[in-house]
């Protein structure tokens, strides 16, 4: 099975309109099939509406997928959100490939009035809403039948795009396989956390009687680059500067990047692939200030020629 590839934006500074529709049609050209925005709010750079920008990437390319990584339920009336989604999966061609998250920032629960402890229901409950409007019935967020009301257009895919689900807690892996949806990792987990968390995110689908996803998703920084002196100061740089809570005490800098040169990094996709049964690669950039844009494009661009046939 040929994997598939995808990418996030590696230029984000300022995320603009026009940058992630360039960038989504350069990804496109290279033979990438997918192109992933995230979502966050209140901080510099922020991308709180991904479907918007996604919107200006359907614009500039025929074939990629315009994805997230993380379109927070939590925050949204079943409804617009169902609308929403159903306008960019019109407007694109059947393009769209959903990555849903609950959201984990307190401050940001909090600025929109989500409660917590609640988080994981609402999730669910407004997740069930959408899936239905997309299918057809009609809906009512209170209940009373009278209020009840028909979502248009339905998405161009049948009966919905691709739902996968971000996770990082036991909870929430354990919903995701209730669900039966892919489950979309963090980029900073290593390899003994992956395979724990795909186990639990299993066995959670069987205790549920549903069959588990075949779709595995993984979410890796990945710089590739045959200038060996330069990858080996950004695997030095990511050890020291990149503060990460998501390791084991002996796992470092190899356990949750791909930086080296395009043999290492096959080596390692093929690494995950055998070992996690990986059949989605999503290669996010390197979360370190200074680096220049055409080196970073060189990277996605010698990604692709050196998993061309994978």
């Amino acid at each position: 099975m040929t994997l598939h590839l995808g990418v996030t934006p590696w230029q984000l500074n300022p995320p603009t309109a026009a940058g992630m529709a360039e960038q989504a049609a350069f990804a496109e050209a290279q033979g990438y099939q997918s192109f992933w925005l995230p979502e966050n709010h209140f901080g510099e750079g922020a991308l709180p509406d991904p479907l918007m920008l996604l919107a200006s990437a359907a614009a500039t390319t025929q074939t990629i997928a315009l994805a997230t990584t993380s379109y927070l339920l939590t925050l949204r009336n079943p409804l617009q959100a169902a609308e929403q989604v159903a306008v960019l999966d019109q407007l694109s061609g059947g393009r769209v490939l959903l990555g849903v998250g609950r959201g984990y920032a307190p401050e940001m629960l909090k600025a929109f009035h989500v409660p917590i402890a609640e988080k994981r229901r609402i999730f669910a409950w407004t997740l069930d809403l959408m899936r239905r409007a997309w299918l057809g019935e009609a809906i009512s967020l209170d209940g009373n039948e009278d209020n009840a009301v028909r979502v248009f257009p339905r998405p161009l895919q049948q009966p919905h795009p691709p739902i996968w689900v971000a996770a990082f807690g036991p909870k929430a892996l354990a919903q995701a396989g209730r669900l039966g949806l892919p489950y979309l990792c963090s980029p900073m987990e290593g390899l003994q956390t992956l395979a724990a968390n795909y186990a639990q995110h299993r066995q959670a689908a069987l205790a549920e009687g549903v069959e588990p996803a075949t779709t595995v998703p993984l979410m890796r920084t990945v710089y590739v680059s045959n200038d060996a002196t330069e990858t080996a100061q950004l695997r030095e740089r990511v050890g020291s500067e990149v503060e990460n809570t998501r390791l084991q005490p002996e796992e470092g800098v190899d356990d949750w990047t791909l930086i080296g040169d395009p043999v290492y990094v096959r080596d390692g996709i093929q690494r995950y692939q055998e070992t996690l049964g990986m059949t989605h690669l999503v290669a996010t950039r390197l979360r370190l200030p200074g680096l220049a844009e055409p080196k970073l494009r060189d990277s996605v661009r010698l990604l692709a020629q050196t998993l061309d046939g994978v």
